[in-house]
């Protein structure tokens, strides 16, 4: 009985909000956030019901709590097109502008899910998102969430760390130093908690930021004459152009260095260089940077996402010298934006949290970060301090000194390999997961434990390991990472479980494919088996998930850490299921930039069953093919020679091949 009247109330609520009467008031007296909840009623944010009380302990929804962050916001109402919504309704506006704003989304199926509860984790993700979008970036806490596992999503844990840290939110335990927090993710929040979290959210970003959405960095006013040189100051932490201009480049650098103000160089509208700064992929949102091997800019060596930072090595006027990842490259001008350290910091870095590794990644169009985690920390790092690396190989300290090499295992680990999980085991593991995250209540994920495109692939998925040679566990962190669970749109319409022909700039595109098992084929037969796994493939950087240098990553996704969270999907699934697949096989990397032949025996003298192609070993030169072995001997040369799983399906000959050798001298172990 009591449900059937929340339920009605909820009803009503969302027909008829009116604002409350001061004969009320009283419900609020003695109320813990009985402040909060007054403020909120006065500035019209919060409305009462039919009856005019406003029901402070009332559990918040989805349609509440849009319209309250709306009317918070002080954003427009505009028409929403959630097939569930009443476009008469009295909220429809409300939810309009969030849908509008991308703060909140709907179902894959056009629904909105209003009378859905709201759990503390989508509060704080969608929390985040208004931060976001009112240019409000805030660091992650260095806290460690003791109900992390509880948490749907990256986005999520990323969100709450985020509005913990901003004080908005906060967990319902906080240890004294404030370190560790247990958030209770799948928590519904009542009417006068959301109050208290509009009120500190209207503190943090400040009045006068309410209803303006985040600017770009400042550009500088236009130029007369384009070709022009101009140096640039920072005033009000914005990059102002002074007014003398010089004719060539050099005539600039010479005074820009000369100058102890100037922070930067313009030519024409364009920032060419900067003093101190981090450089990032110019965008807009959808369009990538390309990264070349020469300045002539002919040869692509990776790519990344619009946003994502580039460490910079060297200036010039036609082009930029970076490193993404450890690969050094040559970037344009007219791909390529600047932060100068003097007005933001901001970056990505790595923290271990709870002997845990955690990357932090910033984002400078949308000035946010987000994080995910990868797997157990290195010994080298201590627990909830800064550590920095291009690559997620090679860290650095805060004062920029070498402090260790750590090469996270799943990461590097070659698809060649078998996970000891059985089909059972995954299809196990997959209903878990995914009932999980139906019953979190967030709105893409409703009716999950029954619509999931993933259930029941563990038998495919393991056909497809023994035939084809491609690790199992890894086709399905890689389905879970792009499909969001089987969820996705393009996975629902399409039975697209890997972003096929699915692009930055048209996310709504991709391949369909008549069931998910066919999609699987595609992903093992003509992109693992095809062009990234062996070396005979035109994007072949290494048969393992890797990173921009090394692997799958440097040509499969511009998320210049998808190696890393595809590892990182592996590594809390085998953390679920019992630690089976940890370190099961011995790593190695290739040490040779020329080509490097790998035999059917342990000598010189056997043949030659393929050859990894020449490679740019990066700016480490430690940066080789991913490899493992499976065991070594000592050849009649006195060599210690190790047998290898082959990244090539077949020999020179067009023969099947499972294993291959390589002499020691040529690769270098690197299983922690």
């Amino acid at each position: 009985m009591k449900r059937q009247l929340v339920a009605f109330m909820t009803i009503i609520l969302l027909i008829l909000p009116i604002a409350p009467s001061i004969s009320h008031a009283d419900e609020l007296k003695g109320l813990t956030l009985e402040k909060e909840m007054r403020e909120m009623i006065e500035r019209g944010i919060i409305k009462g019901f039919s009856d005019g009380k406003v029901y402070p302990k009332a559990d918040v929804n989805r349609g509440d709590f849009a319209a309250f962050l709306a009317r918070t916001m002080k954003l427009p109402k505009e028409t929403p097109n959630f097939t569930d919504i009443n476009k008469s309704s009295a909220i429809a506006g409300e939810i309009g502008a969030m849908q509008k704003t991308g703060i909140m989304n709907g179902t894959t199926d056009g629904k909105f899910l209003s009378t859905q509860p709201m759990t503390r984790e989508e509060m704080a993700m969608t929390t985040a998102r208004a931060l976001a979008y009112l240019g409000m970036p805030v660091e992650n806490a260095n806290v460690i969430l003791t109900d992390e596992a509880s948490f749907t999503s990256d986005e999520g844990i990323t969100g709450a760390k985020q509005v913990f840290k901003a004080g908005i939110m906060n967990g319902v335990k906080v240890n004294a130093s404030r370190t560790e927090i247990t958030f209770n993710p799948n928590g519904i929040s009542q009417r006068d908690q959301v109050a208290a979290v509009l009120k500190r959210f209207i503190d943090f970003v400040g009045e006068d930021n309410l209803g303006k959405p985040g600017e770009d960095l400042p550009k500088p006013p236009p130029i007369i004459e384009p070709d022009k040189f101009q140096l640039a100051a920072i005033q009000n932490k914005k990059l102002v152009v002074l007014n003398k201009t010089y004719n060539t480049y050099a005539e600039a650098v010479k005074a820009f260095n000369a100058s102890p103000t100037a922070q930067g160089i313009y030519k024409g509208t364009e920032l060419i260089r900067v003093k101190s700064g981090m450089a990032f992929a110019q965008g807009p949102a959808g369009q990538n940077t390309i990264i070349y091997t020469a300045p002539d800019f002919k040869t692509q060596a990776t790519y990344i996402m619009a946003g994502r930072e580039m460490r910079i090595l060297g200036y010039d006027e036609k082009f930029m010298k970076v490193q993404v990842a450890d690969t050094v490259g040559y970037v344009k001008h007219s791909q390529i934006d600047f932060v100068p350290t003097a007005i933001s910091d901001a970056k990505d870095y790595y923290t271990a949290l709870g002997n845990v590794l955690h990357h932090y990644t910033y984002n400078y169009l949308t000035k946010s970060y987000a994080s995910y985690s990868i797997g157990p920390k290195p010994g080298f790092m201590q627990n909830n301090v800064k550590y920095y690396s291009a690559d997620g190989v090679h860290f650095l300290d805060g004062a920029g000194k070498a402090v260790g090499t750590h090469h996270p295992y799943f990461q590097f680990q070659s698809v060649r390999t078998k996970t000891n999980y059985t089909a059972d085991e995954l299809n196990a593991y997959i209903q878990t997961a995914i009932a999980e995250r139906e019953s979190t209540g967030i709105a893409r994920y409703a009716g999950a434990s029954t619509k999931s495109k993933l259930i029941d692939l563990g038998e495919y998925l393991k056909k497809m390991e023994e035939e084809q040679r491609v690790n199992a566990l890894f086709i399905l962190a890689t389905a879970i990472h792009e499909s969001d669970y089987g969820m996705s749109a393009n996975a629902m319409t399409k039975n697209n479980l890997f972003g096929i022909r699915v692009f930055d700039s048209t996310p709504e595109a991709g391949e369909k494919y008549a069931t998910p098992q066919r999609s699987v084929e595609a992903f093992v037969l003509e992109y693992a088996n095809k062009n990234y796994g062996p070396q005979t493939g035109a994007y072949s950087k290494g048969a393992a998930p890797g990173n921009k240098t090394a692997g799958f990553n440097a040509h499969y996704a511009s998320d210049p850490t998808w190696g890393a969270k595809i590892a990182g999907h592996m590594w809390r699934m085998d953390l679920a299921m019992g630690g089976k697949d940890m370190k099961s096989y011995n790593l190695a990397m290739t040490n040779q930039s020329g080509n490097l032949n790998v035999r059917s025996g342990p000598s010189t003298q056997n043949a030659i069953l393929f050859s990894y192609k020449p490679r740019d070993l990066g700016r480490s030169g430690e940066t080789g093919y991913p490899i493992v072995y499976v065991d070594r001997q000592i050849g009649g040369d006195g060599y210690w020679w190790y047998k290898i799983l082959a990244d090539n399906l077949k020999d020179n000959n067009g023969n099947p091949i499972e294993y291959g050798w390589i002499r020691g001298d040529l690769m270098r172990t690197i299983s922690q």
